[in-house]
């Protein structure tokens, strides 16, 4: 349907007193031809369309429009696109799995230029893996175009129209981020996955940093869009006379403790100048005697003067957190109707369910929060874990929280049944809250939520929000670690090598290198690595993977041995080398590995839905409907009802009824009426879409475009972005 040029003046008209009329909306950009120049659609973070041209009458008719194949995915190592495209000039700039930046024409997908960070414009495909990339930031000052991006440690700046570096934004065209933190950092690894937000010539920016005790501190920067030079910085770990210094009972912490950082993007409101933060826990995410205290700011919404850097307030949502529960997504700008009256708010989802509603000029919540009693005993030496957490009152948990005896998969076998209900019995399990120790406990919800990155879409006519939900239970125990102030004498490589994957590579691929979680596993791995490909992943870390460059050449070494079994070198002599260890980073416990709580098989132990859709009225705080989302094959059944399966990646919703969400590892992406929950429409995509859509308009057409590039939950690798349109 073309929309005529009458009606389109009065739909532009219509979204102007629209956005008067929604205070939520200040952020969102509309420009030309371009509905999308945010990724995540607006700085508020709503995920949301204005756009009706496909709507709930005609979404049927949706038909792939173009595809777009960047010929750099690496099948046999799982590589991923995770990328939310952004369009402006009438072109579309998303990222490649080996991180390639590229613009093609929003219209029909043909490729306008390519920047390849490991060399030139328009070269060959590139080798950088090292992260993640989730997003690209646009900047404009009427005449100059700029696109920026994170590859590796590099923020890279490059001219919109034409793909060039920018050469004098930093070095060369690039600013590193391990400078600029107020420590020595060279050797940590860091990174950014999100993408920077713009105020004004400002370009600001979170990082990816290690999980481990040896982390590099999270703090919040501030860089000119034009030269590169640091304008701000928020320590998320509070120096000496800043607020929150006291919240840490070691007076040195700042000195040594790391992360805290914002890994999972911003919002802003652009009209008030203020920039929301979200932030993660402090290292190390599940021990921490290195840490006692409330540890601010880490897991916070914290709201800052986005051109100063200055705090205006912060708000808590785990206190000492001990279950690596992040903020995972950045909060959402709404405007609610709240006792009677039109508020602006935040409203910030967490992996634990939870949907914190907080004013967005103070920060108090809106529905009551209780500080609730919580267990305190643990067994691990010197831990003292917080004795409350805060309990929000509404809205309503979007994911399950308690898991019993009574909720094992019934679509089990007997005999696998009654051994994961054996296993039960052995784990410690009724409160989220459990302190980690020796004997396991059951994480639920998981490691990786209720939310994840992907984050929520927000319907501003209704004051909707939409998520998407894991429901898997994960299983964590503690171990005793190798203190690296102790190193065992008379060692060879392979008992050295055994020691340091204990220490550093244990808690990802597992204590006997069988894989965990989302992490694969090492066994055999000499089959498909060379030792020198092993060694240079240790160095410079691969997708989430993180780089080991403290480690020294005899330690990487090591490790190796180990890992490839190499009976022949593992005899060799290890000499230990003298070195100053960090007492901060001497943690004496090891998470054991990220293990999901399954069958024998390999079967979620716990009951379907293992992933789900929830509609939630932040007006009420009450659940609108809640869905299964996607359908494992495994137990797919006619008359059965969907299973829901794990998801990565979020939601858009349009004022065209309608709301779209890949996120499935069973590869398809679907259209659901946002008012009912009622599924429309699908289709297969030649890879899983763990990404979020963008939704925009290119000369009177609507197109919803997804990247394709699987690779998660053990799905094929896909190199692809696809666009869907109406059919003519």
């Amino acid at each position: 349907m073309i929309i005529p040029k009458r009606a389109a003046l009065f739909l532009v008209a219509a979204a102007m007193f629209s956005c008067k009329s929604h205070p939520s909306d200040t952020g969102v950009l509309y420009s030309g031809d371009s509905f999308w120049r945010v990724s995540g659609g607006s700085k508020a973070a709503q995920h949301y369309s204005r756009l009706t041209q496909i709507d709930t009458s005609n979404v049927k008719n949706l038909q792939v429009a173009w595809t777009y194949h960047t010929g750099d995915a690496e099948v046999k190592y799982f590589s991923q696109i995770q990328c939310s495209p952004i369009v402006a000039n009438g072109l579309l700039y998303a990222t490649t799995p080996k991180l390639r930046l590229f613009a093609v024409n929003a219209a029909t997908g043909e490729q306008r230029w390519i920047f390849d960070p490991a060399g030139n414009a328009n070269s060959a495909p590139g080798t950088f893996g090292m992260n993640n990339n989730r997003g690209v930031t646009y900047w404009e000052d009427g005449k100059d175009k700029r696109i920026l991006y994170c590859a590796g440690s590099d923020v890279y700046e490059v001219n919109a129209l034409t793909g060039d570096p920018i050469t004098t934004f930093g070095d060369g065209g690039k600013i590193d981020l391990h400078n600029d933190l107020g420590r020595d950092a060279k050797n940590m690894y860091i990174t950014a996955t999100s993408p920077g937000i713009i105020y004004k010539d400002l370009y600001i920016v979170g990082s990816r940093v290690n999980e481990t005790a040896d982390a590099a501190p999270g703090h919040v920067r501030a860089y000119d869009v034009r030269t590169g030079q640091l304008k701000w910085i928020f320590h998320t770990i509070p120096y000496p006379g800043e607020l929150g210094y006291d919240t840490w009972e070691d007076p040195k912490a700042y000195l040594h403790i790391g992360s805290a950082n914002s890994w999972s993007g911003f919002s802003m409101d652009e009209k008030r100048g203020i920039l929301f933060v979200p932030t993660g826990s402090a290292v190390y995410d599940f021990y921490g005697g290195k840490r006692k205290g409330s540890n601010l700011f880490a897991n916070c919404v914290v709201a800052l003067d986005a051109a100063t850097g200055k705090r205006i307030w912060h708000y808590q949502v785990i206190h000492h957190d001990l279950w690596d529960k992040d903020l995972p997504t950045a909060p959402v700008l709404v405007t609610i109707k709240h006792d009677g009256k039109m508020v602006d708010a935040v409203a910030q989802p967490t992996k634990h369910g939870f949907i914190f509603v907080l004013d967005r000029l103070t920060g108090k919540p809106l529905f009551p929060v209780t500080e609730t009693p919580v267990p305190t005993n643990s067994e691990l030496a010197g831990e003292k874990p917080w004795p409350t957490q805060p309990i929000p009152t509404l809205p309503v948990p979007f994911a399950r929280q308690t898991l019993t005896d009574k909720d094992i998969n019934p679509y089990l076998s007997a005999d696998s049944k009654a051994e994961v209900l054996q296993r039960l019995k052995g784990y410690r399990y009724g409160s989220m809250f459990l302190p980690p120790g020796k004997k396991p406990s059951v994480i639920f919800p998981g490691f990786d939520g209720g939310a994840e990155w992907g984050g929520p879409a927000y319907d501003p006519s209704t004051g909707i929000m939409y998520i998407n939900a894991n429901e898997m239970a994960w299983v964590m125990s503690m171990i005793e670690s190798q203190s690296n102030a102790n190193v065992p004498k008379n060692e060879d490589f392979a008992q050295a090598g055994e020691r340091l994957f204990l220490a550093n590579c244990m808690t990802c691929h597992g204590r006997n290198r069988e894989g965990s979680g989302n992490y694969p596993s090492l066994i055999s791995i000499e089959k498909k690595y060379k030792n020198s490909q092993i060694d240079s992943l240790l160095q410079n870390g691969r997708r989430m993977m993180p780089s080991f460059k403290q480690l020294s050449t005899q330690d990487r070494q090591a490790i190796i041995s180990f890992i490839t079994q190499n009976k022949t070198s593992g005899k060799t002599a290890f000499v230990p080398e003298h070195k100053n260890v960090d007492p901060y980073q001497d943690i004496p416990y090891e998470m054991a590995g990220y293990n999901k709580f399954l069958s024998k098989e390999g079967y979620p132990a716990i009951s379907p839905p293992w992933g789900t859709l929830n509609a939630v009225d932040l007006n009420t705080g009450k659940m609108v409907w809640r869905i299964p989302l996607g359908n494992d094959p495994a137990f797919a059944q006619p008359g059965r009802p969907n299973t829901g399966t794990e998801n990565y990646g979020g939601p858009v919703v349009t004022a065209g009824g309608l709301l779209f969400i890949a996120a499935t590892k069973d590869g398809k992406i679907r259209a659901f009426n946002k008012r009912d929950g009622k599924l429309l429409w699908e289709a297969t995509l030649p890879a899983a879409g763990f990404a979020t859509p963008a939704v925009y308009d290119i000369a009177s057409k609507e197109y919803l475009v997804i990247a394709c590039g699987g690779g998660k939950l053990k799905t094929q690798s896909g190199d692809s972005y696809v666009a869907f349109a109406l059919g003519k």
